[in-house]
């Protein structure tokens, strides 16, 4: 049921969104196995800068899919000189963003020394370091007792120093670990918001020059730690294995007002059209266009999120272009509904919707 909900609210609300936001990616996690082309595991049992205890590897008994959900789990047991295991996941090099509103909906684990989180890290870490290339923690929970009731959101930059700033939210009842939630922000070039089910719990103003790591673009990172400086060691109470489940994760940018464009002129950002005619039936024209030479890749999808052909996937000069999709070419009969293109150029990703009315 959850794919053909995000088919009905995301799709066809995703360009009448308030605030003008469209999505331009998403991951549903509807195939049998995770995505290698959005995401990376992190693997090794370095303590990862916090002092973790978990080894972290790419084993799909540590993060698997599992009825249209990712799940991250934490088990205890001996595996490459530490006691737990688990999974850390990246987009880095895949996947990356400046600004939009990024949202993941999860069902959080419990229990003293359990520490989820879903979080991002500047693009160029690589070449900078931490902390100046800025991170934000969208969530993170440091589970037992109380604090399996409260998560954090949280941002990180260099001055002359390390610094930070961030606020949490309390559910009013029951713990994050019964049922699932709604982890967001608002992020542009004047301020970070922090949401919680769409309640607005922090805000950043970031337009001090002192914060221009966060106008750069960010990776996702979704991850499972046991132990560390922050929540301690798991003790006799923590169950294992803990799990996290991740329902989706999904990025929405904000569109500026169609404008008009004169003669040829290139414009001056990518750009995937809307297909004509729309609806369709059995072919339609998509456009797109190019800033710079760069590999293009376009792509149509169901509402399920299964892959139906790929039209472009080749290096692309600086230029506009068309290309069209024929249903009844598809390699299988297409029945009507709703359909969905996807232009992916470098960093940029963005979708729109199709209709095959017959």
């Amino acid at each position: 049921m959850k794919k053909t909900l995000f088919a009905l609210i995301i799709l066809l609300s995703a360009s009448t969104n308030a605030q003008n936001y469209q999505l331009v990616w998403f991951e549903e996690f509807s195939n049998s196995t995770i995505e290698s082309a959005n995401w990376t595991h992190e693997t090794g049992g370095n303590g990862w800068g916090n002092n973790e205890l978990q080894y972290y590897t790419n084993r799909d008994v540590n993060s698997y899919i599992l009825g249209g959900n990712l799940v991250i789990e934490a088990k205890k047991e001996s595996y490459s000189g530490k006691n737990y295991t688990s999974a850390r996941m990246i987009t880095k090099g895949k996947r990356n963003f400046t600004y939009g509103k990024i949202e993941a909906r999860i069902r959080l684990p419990y229990g003293q020394g359990i520490w989820p989180a879903f979080w991002m890290l500047g693009e160029n870490i690589s070449t900078v370091g931490w902390p100046s290339c800025g991170e934000i923690d969208i969530m993170e929970l440091i589970g037992g007792g109380a604090n399996d009731k409260k998560v954090y959101g949280t941002a990180h930059w260099q001055t002359n120093i390390h610094a930070s700033y961030g606020g949490n939210y309390t559910i009013s009842s029951g713990i994050f670990a019964n049922d699932y939630h709604v982890f967001s922000i608002i992020w542009n070039s004047k301020s970070i918001q922090w949401f919680v089910d769409g309640n607005k719990y922090v805000t950043l103003d970031i337009t001090d020059a002192a914060l221009q790591a966060f106008h750069k673009n960010n990776f996702i990172i979704l991850n499972l730690a046991v132990g560390g400086n922050w929540p301690g060691n798991p003790d006799a109470t923590t169950i294992f294995p803990q799990k996290m489940y991740v329902d989706y994760v999904r990025v929405y940018q904000e569109v500026p007002a169609a404008t008009e464009e004169e003669g040829n002129n290139l414009p001056g950002e990518f750009r995937l059209q809307n297909n004509f005619p729309n609806p369709f039936n059995p072919a339609t024209e998509i456009g797109y266009q190019v800033k710079s030479n760069s590999f293009v890749t376009l792509k149509v999808f169901n509402v399920l999120g299964n892959e139906i052909t790929t039209l472009v996937n080749e290096e692309k000069p600086a230029g506009k272009y068309s290309v069209s999709f024929d249903a009844s070419n598809s390699g299988q009969p297409l029945p009507s509904g709703i359909y969905y293109c996807t232009m992916t150029a470098g960093s940029f990703s963005e979708a729109k919707k199709m209709l095959l009315l017959k």
